[in-house]
């Protein structure tokens, strides 16, 4: 296992006659930073709703500490507690405040008692900088707020992994940096992360590892220096060129 957390092993998946994903092979130990970047339709978003089961896989395996996830030994809800996602639209529910929001997966999966739900919550909102903002709807907050309170709503499930998939792009400019500042912040604390992103700069800084996808494969992959200052492959070298000017 060579301390792997979460490995994919020849993944495929298709929908209808498109292969969306082929042959991919994948794994992350604990502290990774893995960012996942690619053109739209290169597979990327695809991959991670895979290694959530949010699509049902084609063909392959997902292990996780060694498990098949697919064999059905372990429930699917269990896996997901320890394999958390962000979503790039955020997905909250708006008949809750803030708090709430963080609340109902501690309280309803975890089944944790109310008092320790509400602490875990505040704790995870205070994180994210969202103390003052318990009270508040999803409506009566900034895209930036929002996703600030999806991230905590996953943190408060307390998960060996989060997936996030493209937690930026639903953002204005502006909203943009306070989400990477607290992804940064985790990062730096040690969450294991698997990013797929379009923001080169964070990629670049923050992770630990870079999975360029083309074409639903892994065209190349590596420390981020390599991947960024000397690509190997022509495909990677044209996608990154239109980031990498000046």
């Amino acid at each position: 296992m060579s301390g792997n957390i979460l490995e994919v092993r020849h993944l495929v998946k298709n929908f209808g006659g498109n292969e969306v994903l082929k042959d991919i092979d994948f794994s992350v130990k604990k502290g990774d930073v893995i960012c996942v970047i690619g053109a739209s339709g290169s597979g990327k978003s695809t991959l991670l709703r895979c290694i959530n089961m949010l699509e049902t896989v084609s063909g392959g395996q997902i292990l996780f500490h060694g498990e098949d996830i697919m064999s059905g030994k372990r429930p699917i809800p269990e896996y997901r507690m320890k394999v958390g996602m962000v979503f790039q639209n955020f997905n909250l529910f708006y008949n809750m405040t803030a708090l709430k929001n963080c609340m109902v997966g501690t309280r309803q999966v975890l089944k944790k008692d109310k008092e320790s739900a509400r602490r875990i919550a505040i704790d995870y909102l205070d994180k994210v900088g969202m103390a003052p903002y318990i009270n508040a709807r999803p409506r009566q907050l900034s895209g930036g707020q929002q996703q600030r309170v999806a991230i905590a709503r996953a943190l408060s499930m307390e998960p060996e992994i989060l997936l996030f998939d493209e937690p930026t792009s639903a953002l204005d400019p502006q909203m943009v940096g306070e989400v990477l500042a607290v992804m940064r912040k985790l990062a730096s604390e040690g969450l294991t992360m698997v990013i797929v992103t379009h923001e080169m700069a964070f990629a670049r800084d923050v992770s630990s590892h870079v999975v360029y996808m083309h074409d639903g494969i892994i065209c190349e992959e590596g420390p981020p220096e390599q991947i960024f200052n000397d690509p190997q492959k022509q495909e990677t070298k044209d996608f990154l060129a239109r980031f990498m000017k000046g």
